[in-house]
Order: C-alpha cells, then structure tokens, then sequence
C-alpha cells in the first residue's frame, strides 16, 4: 500500500499516546497519525466501570503479559496485564485518579532534570482535570477533558474503612491529591456520568472527525523506520499486510513501560549486547534501553464476610446483585455497575521518620484473589497493601527479534531487602485497620490467615501472595547525558537518534508514590507543549 506521511506519527494509543495526538492535533495545520496495536474502546466491559473486573480474568482488552520467575516470589511468574485496546491501560484499569507526592517529582527534577519538580508539572495536571470532586483550585482544574469525580453509588463498607484507618491513627485526608496526602479518603476516580473516563474517552473521542487525525487501531508496530539516526516513520502490520507511515518533523514512542523499549531495541536502539545476541544491527548503542524497570508491588489481605449488602460475591444474591444492577446502569448511570471495585484509599507511613507515606491502602468491595483469576464462592472483601517506592530494580529484554514475542520482563520483586521489611510492616498496619472495631459488623476469617506480630510468617505470605499493582515504569529513564541509564533527556528526546522522543511512563526516573495513570496523563500534556514548542519558529 501507498506509503503515507504525517508531521507527527504517535506509536501507542494509551494513556500518553491520546494525550499527544489529541494535544498535536489541535492545530489544523498539523498532520498527526495515532498508531494502536489493539482494538477500539467500544465493549460495554470498558465503558460500564465494574467491567474492567472481568477484563483480567477473561484476558480481554489486554496484552496478557507474565514475568520471568521471580526469585523474590518464590519463582512465580507475575502477572502482567497492559491494556491493548485504544486507550490502552486507562481503558481497563481501576480508574483511581492519584497523582503521587510532591516530593516525587521534586525528586525527579533534583535528578537532573529541570522542568519537572512539582510546581512544574502541576498546571499540567491541572489543565487534563476536570475535577467534579472540587472545581478549580490551587491543586485541581476545571473544564480540561478527564473528568475525575467520587462514586456515584459507593458500597457502606467504605465507612468502616475510613472509621477503622481513623482508629488505627491514620485520619481522614480531604484531598489526598492536594496539600497533603497523608489520611484516608473516598478514592476520587476518571468516571463521567457513571462511566469510565479513559484517556481515548477523553482526549480522542470529542475529535475523532479532525480531518488532520488519523487514528488506526488494530496496527501493530514492528519497528521505528531509521535514516541513519534520524526517525522518520514506523512499518506496522495491518489488516493482513505490511505498511508504513512517514513522520515528516518526529516520532512519538508512546507504547508503554514494556513496548517503548522493545521497539527501541526492534530497530536497533538499545544495549549493543543484547541486540547483538538476536542478530539485531545496532543502530545506536544505548544503554539504559529496558534498565531500570520497576513497579509497586502489593499484598492482599482478604476477608470473608456473612454480609451480602455490601460486597460483591459468587452467590445467588451476589448474581441478584449484578443483574438488577446492570438494569439500573442502563436506565441512569448508577448503582453497583459504577464501582471501581477499590473504592477507598490510604497513604501512611511504616515510620514516622519518613518524608512522605511509603505505603498505599486500597479498599476493595469484593475477594480479589490473585488479579480475581481465583474465584471464590460466597463474599468478602480485600485490603491491598501496596509498597509505594520500591529499591528493587529489573529489566524489560527481547526474547528475540520478532515484534510478534512478547518481551521478557523480569522486575525482580522483592529482591532487594528494604522492601520486604517495609511491606511487612505496612501489612501489619493494614492488619490492625482491618482487625479494627469499626469492621466487627462486616469481618468473617481470613481467606488466608495471619498472625499479626510474627514477621517470619508475613515474609512468606508475602513472597507466596504478592504481584504487580499494574504500575511498571522507568526503563526508557528521563536524565542528564550524564546518567549512564538515561535514555531520553529532560524534554524526553531519545539521545543519540534525532526526531525520536519516549512519551509514557517508561520515561519516569523514580516511581511515584501512588497509582501511575494520572501522571502518565500528565506527561502527555507536557510532551505536547515541548514538542510544539521545538516546531515553533525561533
């Protein structure tokens, strides 16, 4: 087919990809093509938010991704589920809106590089918001595309956690996105009216008639096209053939933590080594390509419950439950349909020493065992508790040279020894919130039980129960050229290779100190502004 060419050709459709097409594309006199492997965000299973709870355990709407065995998990293979589908993982996540700590981004600036601190990338969070929970303030933003709100229809179980984390010397936050984000609070979610808010629904839905927007969805990118060291397009499969796109200013690498490395090494961009070992001609050897990776990790204390009017479960009321529910979403937009499932949350932490909470708590209306792949009967509820910045560091790899192979992902969980003593004391916090007298009404015996004060049994629960809380990042890490791992710079330009940048969340120096969607919205906004403001006449 007729090769076709663009200004700006966006790799990846999700999170920071929408965002950059969208952003690009506003301007009439500029050509911008957004290339997504997956398909399009139509299902119900993605529009009506308790919809993305089967997503996981079905294997819809995502890439399906496991670990190598992980020697911290007592050589289980993690799971790893990203989102391919347009919209990408804000298409089938909990929808929790959570930016991180302020401390996190100074971090990142402190790092070497400017531009980032917080009082930096904050108007950029504040221009995506369109905050339902609070309107424009001196932390949130009216009027931008992605809605954020509270539940329309929260479960009563949400009281007893936020009474209970209160009893536990952990208070009630009013804005945990805002001057202080030590407390408990409802979780604030990317839900309008009753549905998900995803980053497509957001940023691409409203302009999908621009006549300078071409989105293609089902087009998986095989590799960057490469003059010299100069992007100029990408060769993606579509529709049974082969085909390619021509970038005439750049090209915009937007395909995750795990697919922005793999497609930099695919073309020849990455530790020399490793290309080498699969018969890639290296392009440019760089290498901190895939180094660098890292995620929360989070445990799950999960509770049985013989109350049913408040929990999801595997029952004939449980099912009673979702069918009316389904008849009362269809009808106006809320009910138990609209849950997110993690429907509270916490930050605190493991010593008082700390700058900023270390640890995240997620209420979750319902038993969520092993990403809800391990069903069972009647009902609960679960806590996650989530180690929120992590020392251990991993890898993302080839298999081989095929695009088609899933990349190798080795985060190494748990490995380094910090983290495990800090998890064992956040879920030992977590155990005295959820043994707290505000849960009496609600609490039956643990799905997996645990004594509270003996660290060498938590350890095991631990390494035996723990996973991905869906949140890798940093293997195409933001630096000074003096970082031997940086791969981009501080306006995210690949070093070494011209017109290329990385706009996701493999750019992230430092994981952040809460859930990862918000923030990779946020660096679509920014890279939008760097990219327009290299094009514009000196």
């Amino acid at each position: 087919m007729q090769t076709q060419s663009f200004d700006y050709v966006v790799i990846g459709g999700g999170s920071a990809g929408c965002v950059v097409a969208s952003r690009l594309s506003e301007d009439p006199k500029i050509s911008v093509c957004l290339l997504e492997a997956g398909g399009p965000d139509s299902s119900a299973l993605i529009q009506a938010p308790l919809g993305f709870a089967a997503t996981a355990a079905l294997g819809l709407h995502n890439w399906n991704y496991h670990t190598v065995p992980q020697p911290g998990l007592n050589g289980r293979r993690g799971f790893q589920p990203r989102g391919q589908v347009l919209g990408g993982s804000s298409s089938i996540n909990a929808m929790v809106y959570t930016r991180g700590n302020r401390l996190d981004y100074d971090h990142w600036a402190a790092l070497g590089n400017p531009g980032w601190g917080f009082d930096d990338v904050l108007p950029y969070f504040k221009r995506a918001e369109n905050s339902e929970c609070f309107g424009a303030n001196a932390f949130h933003g009216s009027g931008g595309p992605l809605n954020v709100s509270y539940l329309p229809s929260p479960s009563l179980l949400n009281a007893a956690f936020l009474t209970a984390c209160a009893e536990q010397g952990v208070p009630p936050t009013p804005d945990y996105n805002g001057a202080s984000q030590f407390g408990c609070a409802p979780a604030q979610v990317t839900q309008k009216n009753g549905e998900r808010c995803s980053a497509a629904k957001a940023y691409l839905t409203p302009h999908r008639a621009r006549p300078n927007l071409t989105v293609i969805t089902q087009a998986r990118t095989h590799r960057l096209l490469l003059d010299g060291r100069r992007a100029v397009g990408a060769e993606f499969r579509h529709a049974g053939q082969t085909r390619q796109v021509k970038a005439r200013r750049e090209v915009i690498l937007s395909a995750g933590a795990y697919g922005s490395p793999q497609l930099l090494m695919l073309s020849g961009i990455g530790p020399a080594a490793q290309l080498q070992q699969q018969g890639i001609p290296v392009v440019h050897d760089l290498p901190g390509v895939g180094q660098n990776l890292h995620d929360h990790v989070t445990t799950v204390l999960i509770y049985r419950t013989p109350r049913k009017d408040a929990t999801f479960g595997l029952s004939l009321a449980g099912l009673v439950t979702i069918v009316k529910g389904i008849f009362e979403w269809r009808r106006q937009r809320t009910g138990v349909i609209t849950s997110n499932v993690a429907e509270s949350q916490a930050f605190l932490r493991t010593d008082p020493s700390e700058a900023a909470p270390d640890i995240q708590l997620a209420l979750c209306t319902g038993i969520v065992d092993d990403h809800t792949r391990k069903n069972h009967l009647g009902h609960g509820y679960t806590l996650h508790v989530t180690l929120m910045r992590p020392q251990s560091r991993g890898t993302v790899t080839l298999h081989n040279a095929s695009a088609q192979e899933a990349p190798l992902i080795d985060p190494q969980f748990l490995t380094d020894p910090r983290d495990m003593a800090t998890l064992i004391k956040g879920t030992q916090i977590g155990f005295d919130i959820m043994q707290s007298p505000a849960f009496a009404p609600y609490r039956g015996p643990m799905l997996y039980p645990l004594e509270r004060n003996n660290p060498v049994q938590i350890e095991q629960f631990l390494r035996d129960h723990s996973d991905t809380e869906y949140h890798p990042c940093g293997t195409c890490k933001m630096g000074p050229a003096s970082d031997p791992l940086a791969v981009v710079d501080a306006s995210l330009r690949v070093y070494g290779i011209q017109n290329l940048r990385v706009v996701d969340a493999a750019i992230m120096p430092q994981l952040v100190s809460g859930n990862t969607n918000a923030p990779t919205i946020m660096i679509g906004e920014k890279a939008a502004d760097l990219i327009r403001d290299a094009a514009a006449p000196t």
